[in-house]
């Protein structure tokens, strides 16, 4: 089990019961902001707005709701004034850990992450202590087995992806950041269903779980996800399927 592909796939069917769909919500609004801030209201203009608000209707979030926090983001409504701070750190068995957050409190939220951690095995670091681990990619995800894998892999490659990668229980197209959007309107015009769409980052070396601490990785990083102030949680582990079978059985 990837740390970038699998466990997304997890953490999408989590995202679908409806006390989760109301945090991801509050979390969606909260980046629609910022990105609004950050790049302008227009959704032509800045693409990183375009993901997010793809991402909110995706998830079924009202237009009105989008529209409100695009307009808290370029000042023409009222609003908290949110701010990006992202955390580097190591959990259980050296897995290197980086959490994205928005925060109208950095200090309230960097000792609420730095608990987290410490409390579960892990310690946070300085920055940039595990950032060179990672790289900002798209990610297009097909559970193997529902797919036609010679068909995706030709317009994959067709539309510029990087790479396509076979795993167990996977396929993943693996883009540059700024082809992901290409990449994913080929497969959307072929009316293809993926598992997991997104820019994410994705791991360079991995480190190898055993259950015991695929257990307290697992426990870490449901943790933080769960806390208000973060967006996104990446990590380089992997977990083999009947460690990962044992845990959720």
């Amino acid at each position: 089990m990837s740390g970038h592909s699998k466990w997304s796939q997890i953490k999408h069917k989590k995202a679908k019961t409806d006390l989760a769909r109301g945090k991801a919500f509050s979390k969606l609004i909260r980046l629609i902001t910022v990105s609004a801030r950050e790049g302008g209201g227009n959704l032509e203009n800045n693409s990183r707005l375009r993901l997010v608000v793809q991402k909110a209707r995706e998830m079924n979030m009202p237009q009105e709701n989008i529209e409100k926090a695009i307009k808290k983001g370029t000042g023409e409504l009222e609003g908290v004034n949110y701010e990006e701070v992202a955390y580097e750190g190591y959990g259980p068995g050296g897995v290197a850990i980086m959490v994205e957050a928005t925060t109208d409190n950095r200090n309230r939220t960097t000792a609420e992450i730095r608990h987290l951690f410490n409390k579960h095995g892990g310690s946070l670091g300085e920055s940039g202590c595990v950032s060179w681990v990672f790289e900002r990619k798209g990610l297009i995800s097909f559970e193997r087995g529902k797919v036609d894998e010679e068909e995706i892999m030709m317009i994959a490659i067709e539309a510029g992806a990087e790479d396509v990668r076979t795993g167990e229980t996977t396929l993943d197209i693996i883009t540059a950041a700024d082809d992901f959007e290409k990449v994913r309107a080929a497969i959307d015009q072929q009316g293809l269903e993926y598992a997991v769409a997104q820019v994410t980052m994705i791991p360079k070396t991995t480190v190898n779980l055993d259950e015991q601490q695929a257990r307290q990785v697992l426990k870490l990083i449901d943790l933080l996800e769960d806390h208000d102030d973060v967006q996104d949680v990446y990590a380089n582990f992997e977990i083999a399927d009947e460690v990962l079978n044992s845990i959720q059985d």
